[in-house]
């Protein structure tokens, strides 16, 4: 656990706080539990909504000013990895501590490597619960590490880290392929990443906006930039906990399915259940997933019509309309 590695690093010396100052804590997952720093002193850095509502509720501070030590907890996507610890290390003096931490099937072994080559000092690595941690020197950015726009395929602009960072995934292309012309009035697109479904929503005249709820904040900004159309309108917020100022006349989603390295099929079935009760009674779901999850089994107690569409081999695309309200 992350909090056992914390303690230790802060037990053993290897891990010295300054006397004052802020310790911004990037990228923690709600759960981490950061009571063994001074709960006054840490400011949490995240994007992911959730986490952040998380910590917000806890009572941490979300942002704050001139932090003099860092704790990264480092994602899955190397890409973004090297992009938080360039990031701490931006925002502290030259030779302040950074403790990166992370599971080993996180890549932690080989983002130390990466750190030493790098010049950032990695010092005593500390061992426990299937991860390791080590305090790192700030010092400059090596380049190419901070997170910078690119451009792929379509003209769309991504960031590392977000989902499908270097193409459109296959099954959001599936199923904007499969979109009738028909689509019309008020839509949302839940879980909308970057804006690739976005963009093809908005081909259709009739409809009149477009809601795209993102609970990564840069792939939101990602989308703010793909998507210019003036009836779209941008929410950072977990999609499976959204209410619409008026409820939709259809969703269309490639919901996540996946919590940390764990598939949960619970997290697609929050999503079906909030496009359920925020659709007017005549509304639809157009719907993408991998076939192996067991979507239709949820869908089929909430919609009057649920019926295959089409796909591939990994991916059904699902039509869902009419939900049906308890009475």
């Amino acid at each position: 656990m992350r909090s056992a590695r914390l303690e230790m690093a802060l037990a053993s010396g290897a891990f010295v706080l300054p006397p004052l100052g802020d310790i911004v804590v990037l990228s923690p997952q709600a759960g981490d539990d950061l009571s063994a720093l001074p709960k006054a002193r840490v400011v949490v850095l995240t994007g992911f909504k959730p986490d952040f509502d998380h910590f917000q509720a806890q009572g941490f501070r979300m942002d704050g000013g001139q932090p003099l030590a860092a704790v990264v907890c480092l994602p899955r996507a190397r890409a973004e990895a090297l992009a938080l610890i360039a990031q701490a290390s931006g925002l502290l003096p030259a030779g302040a501590p950074i403790l990166l931490d992370g599971q080993k099937t996180d890549g932690i072994d080989s983002m130390l490597k990466l750190a030493r080559a790098a010049g950032f000092a990695p010092g005593e690595v500390i061992s426990k619960a299937h991860g390791k941690a080590a305090v790192l020197q700030a010092g400059p950015q090596p380049e190419g590490w901070a997170a910078t726009p690119r451009q792929i395929e379509g003209g769309f602009v991504t960031l590392p880290g977000v989902f499908s960072a270097d193409a459109p995934d296959r099954g959001s292309v599936l199923l904007a392929a499969a979109l009738p012309d028909r689509l019309y009035g008020r839509v949302a697109d839940l879980g909308a990443g970057w804006g690739y479904l976005a963009r093809a929503i908005l081909v259709r005249a009739d409809v009149t906006s477009l809601d795209l709820v993102e609970a990564d904040r840069a792939a939101l900004d990602c989308a703010r930039a793909n998507v210019t159309d003036p009836r779209a309108r941008f929410h950072w917020a977990d999609a499976t906990r959204f209410k619409p100022a008026q409820p939709w006349d259809a969703v269309v989603m490639n919901p996540p399915f996946h919590i940390s390295r764990a598939a949960d099929p619970e997290l697609g079935a929050a999503f079906l259940r909030a496009a359920h009760r925020s659709l007017l009674p005549g509304g639809t779901l157009w719907l993408v997933a991998n076939r192996h999850l067991p979507y239709n089994r949820i869908l089929t107690p909430l919609f009057r019509t649920v019926e295959e569409i089409g796909g591939d081999a990994v991916f059904r695309l699902t039509r869902a309309a009419h939900p049906i309200r308890a009475r």
